[in-house]
């Protein structure tokens, strides 16, 4: 069975939609800033990619749905299911989880046939979510399956990741010699997956398969050997029947710290794929957390549609004893099929393989 996904959109401090965010990295425009005081409970300014005060969760989820450039009657079909992904959402008066609220709002709303369910997986719920929904699909359980990343930042987030002296004081650079962090960011994302091609607007490409695996390494530090992440992309590609030489590019998750980054570049060198055209995008978007899979996927995407990779970010020398081919600069590259990684606390490793159709 084909899986079709299209129809991908993203809102965050970069754009409005799939195609702004894609056209403003071209320009190797940035959505993170400089926040004084973070707007949170702290003294030290951070750089985010950070949406404006005011921005409403609720608003940002229901125009992220509601943009989707799908055959309507797709959002209320009793064959449609729709997964959200997120850490944390944000934390209001810090006990009640205020994406929950909205997911409640959102079934209501909209009226919809089947309830959602919420990934949460730490950093590697976007991806683990698309994943999820290709299976859904090809298990004949939906026709259509809604992914939708989301994430807001919180003093608990932010204090979380300064507490593992994990923030950059400067803009992050993935995989470079000189990195000493990440940047944490906000953003909304979708994509919709699909037996049917008919209901996109526009042509979509195809969910080839994914998969996660946890390395059990420790709460949150990779194995060094990049074990979880090895044994997920070696099962994404078998499952897939799909080989490493038809990968013609890989969004990583580069996130800017040690660990991450050099596990990453074992990983692929253990697979042979040191050789292939590789970004993160977290210099566009900082990590946006239970998003991020499904942000980058989209831009991946959109990657895919122009036949055009971005320059990594922040990135000038290589930080890692492993050989890597990082995009160094935004350029026209021909190819069918990319890998989409990504790695979180708690051990957990997901991939996933998309391709023209």
């Amino acid at each position: 069975m084909t899986v079709y996904i299209g129809a991908e959109h993203i809102i965050s401090p970069l754009g409005n939609s799939a195609e702004e965010n894609f056209t403003n990295a071209c320009e190797g425009k940035s959505g993170i800033r400089l926040v004084k005081n973070g707007n949170f409970k702290q003294d030290s300014d951070l750089y985010l990619a950070k949406f404006d005060e005011g921005v409403n969760l609720d608003a940002i989820v229901n125009e992220c749905f509601n943009s989707l450039h799908i055959d309507k009657s797709v959002l209320t079909s009793n064959k449609t299911k729709i997964i959200f992904s997120s850490t944390k959402g944000y934390l209001s008066d810090g006990i009640e989880h205020a994406l929950v609220d909205v997911i409640n709002k959102f079934i209501l709303s909209e009226q919809l046939s089947n309830t959602p369910i919420l990934i949460s997986s730490a950093c590697i719920s976007g991806v683990v979510a698309i994943a999820k929904a290709g299976e859904l699909i090809k298990a004949n359980f939906y026709d259509n399956v809604i992914v939708i990343g989301i994430d807001f930042l919180s003093d608990f987030v932010v204090y979380g990741f300064e507490a593992l002296y994990a923030l950059s004081k400067e803009v992050c650079k993935p995989f470079d010699k000189d990195r000493i962090g990440i940047n944490l960011g906000e953003a909304c994302s979708a994509v919709v997956l699909s037996k049917n091609e008919p209901i996109f607007n526009e042509p979509p490409l195809e969910f080839v398969s994914g998969s996660s695996s946890n390395d059990a390494n420790h709460i949150s530090g990779p194995s060094r050997t990049g074990e979880g992440l090895y044994r997920s992309i070696q099962k994404t590609l078998s499952s897939g029947n799909i080989s490493k030489s038809d990968i013609g590019y890989i969004s990583a998750h580069g996130t800017a710290t040690k660990y991450n980054d050099t596990m990453e570049a074992i990983a692929f060198n253990r697979h042979g794929l040191e050789n292939v055209k590789l970004n993160s995008l977290k210099g566009y978007f900082g990590h946006t957390l239970g998003a991020a899979g499904v942000v980058e996927v989209s831009m991946a995407m959109q990657q895919l549609r122009h036949q055009k990779v971005l320059q990594s970010l922040g990135y000038a020398n290589s930080g890692d004893d492993e050989n890597l081919n990082i995009i160094t600069t935004t350029e026209p590259h021909q190819f069918n099929a990319f890998l989409k990684t990504a790695s979180g606390f708690g051990g957990g490793n997901a991939s996933i393989v998309i391709k023209k159709t």
